[in-house]
């Protein structure tokens, strides 16, 4: 059988699976299992399939995925994000379009916490769009803020997806936790733009209101309590992962402490939210840990296929430059976006993209950060991205998938802008992790 045919039956038995409902991990499992008994000799090819799930779980740069994630579940269980979102709230003042802008603000400082953009979604959705609605805020700058914010938990590290790309992709996780930084700031700033330019240009979709006054006093008193000491925790996993004072897996293990000591520092702490974080953080680490085993065997498959080797030749001999090669990858992303959910992308292109990328010589950080981009992006993507879905839960009453689509596409064309502003300018996710003490 030509490999072509072999990568063919895979795929789409891979796809076929996932359109049957099967969860990710399952359906990547069980093409493994197929392939490996066909392609690797029957039991032989079996006892193959463990060893290599074996070798890739019981490696040390895993164990950062469970201590991040612990970091967000106590964080959301807890509550602080309310207090947060309240102290940033009074800083902003009568700028136009404050409560889109207080969503980005938020949006931005929760993605340090959360690492998630259902979580993130959810807060803040349930939190602010009731407030919008009272206040007469359109649906373009109500939802699609939110949307929009909730999106940067991907790109603003500790992005536990950004973790499981690293990983998989064999790349530093400090350094790519690191290179993500500069463009997830941006991507922040790029959207804020955005919405005092069209609260400026419509200001019927985000009116004026009557806000109470704070003292400054009462500004400085409240950011020392409630912001401050977030700043503390985002240095305890990028500022000693950067300084080299820590590797990935011991920041993530400070990081975990500190919100569990922050917790405690609010009196939020009890055995409640301790049970449910930890729950939670079992039951989504055993579901990336089962994806990244079903991912690597799943690369070592189309490896001895001959599909991986092909795929490579056949793009170093197409005449084509380097840099279309590139978008045309990233385009395939983002068209898949469309119709699956993050992880499925990102265990279907990683083990076929970062062959061709080596390939190419192209970096691999600069590459993964515009992949991530892109992915991050399929969550807002109509018409079956996880973030819409969660905004529809936690949205007013009445509130349609067809208004949902209309708001997230502004949204959509910033995060198409950032990955332009990124291919252009390589140096916004290099430039950082360079001056890394290794």
């Amino acid at each position: 059988m030509e490999w072509w045919q072999t990568l063919l039956i895979i795929l789409v038995g891979l796809l076929g699976l996932m359109l049957m409902r099967v969860p990710v991990a399952f359906a990547f499992i069980t093409v493994n299992i197929v392939a490996a008994f066909f392609l690797w000799g029957g039991s032989h090819g079996e006892s193959l399939l463990i060893k290599s799930i074996e070798d890739s779980l019981t490696t040390f740069a895993l164990a950062p995925i469970p201590f991040f994630i612990l970091m967000g579940e106590v964080m959301f269980h807890t509550g602080i994000a309310p207090r947060m979102i309240e102290t940033i709230d009074r800083w902003f003042g009568r700028i136009p379009g404050r409560l889109s802008l207080l969503s980005i603000g938020a949006g931005t400082i929760l993605s340090t916490l959360t690492g998630s953009t259902m979580a993130s979604t959810a807060m803040l959705g349930s939190t602010l769009v009731p407030e919008m609605e009272r206040r007469n805020y359109g649906r373009p700058m109500s939802i699609g803020p939110i949307l929009g914010a909730g999106g940067l938990a991907v790109l603003i590290p500790p992005s536990s997806l950004g973790v499981l790309l690293a990983s998989m992709g064999q790349i530093s996780i400090g350094s790519f936790m690191v290179a993500i930084l500069i463009p997830g700031i941006l991507l922040a700033l790029i959207m804020a733009a955005y919405i005092i330019l069209r609260a400026k240009l419509q200001p019927h979709l985000a009116p004026a209101y009557q806000t109470e006054s704070h003292t400054l006093q009462e500004k400085l008193k409240a950011t020392a309590i409630y912001i401050l000491p977030l700043g503390f925790i985002v240095f305890l996993v990028l500022g000693l992962m950067f300084l080299g004072v820590a590797t990935p897996t011991e920041a993530a293990a400070m990081g975990a402490v500190g919100s569990m000591i922050l917790a405690l520092f609010y009196k939020q702490l009890n055995w409640k939210t301790i049970m449910l974080s930890m729950t939670g953080t079992m039951k989504i680490s055993v579901m990336i840990l089962m994806i990244v085993a079903g991912s690597n065997a799943f690369g070592q498959i189309l490896s001895f296929s001959g599909a991986t080797r092909n795929l490579v030749k056949l793009v170093t001999e197409i005449h084509l430059a380097p840099i279309i090669i590139l978008i045309a990858m990233l385009v395939l992303v983002i068209i898949m976006g469309t119709f699956m959910e993050s992880l499925s992308i990102l265990m279907i292109v990683l083990p076929i993209f970062m062959p061709i990328i080596h390939t190419l010589h192209f970096d691999p950080l600069w590459f993964a950060t515009m992949l991530l981009i892109t992915i991050e992006l399929g969550t807002i993507s109509p018409p079956f991205g996880t973030g819409l879905f969660v905004m529809k839960a936690v949205a007013p009453k009445g509130t349609t998938m067809k208004q949902l689509y209309a708001a997230t596409i502004p949204f959509i064309l910033l995060d198409l802008l950032l990955v332009v502003i990124v291919m252009v300018f390589p140096d916004l996710a290099t430039w950082l992790p360079s001056f890394m003490k290794q």
